[in-house]
């Protein structure tokens, strides 16, 4: 598989609803951190995630999070 495009080198906080989403894994949606379909024609596929409880959350734009679509704190260690 090839390597995902750095989207950003901080999280995104955003304060979701309750509902069913779609992190862009591949770096290139315009709309980041979902996905709007620009992996089209590459190896990568959105990420579904879940909300169950509005509730601020960190999400990934880095796209090396060890735990995506949340920020872990990888943006730290790249170049």
């Amino acid at each position: 598989m090839s390597e995902p495009v750095v989207a950003g080198k901080t999280p995104l906080e955003a304060n979701l609803e309750p509902g069913e989403y779609g992190w862009c894994s591949c770096g290139r949606s315009q709309s980041q951190p979902f996905c709007d379909g620009s992996h089209a024609g590459t190896d990568f596929v959105p990420l579904s995630f879940k909300v169950e409880t509005a509730v601020p959350v960190w999400l990934c734009t880095c796209k090396h999070s060890a735990n995506p679509p949340y920020c872990d704190g990888a943006h730290e260690l790249l170049d």
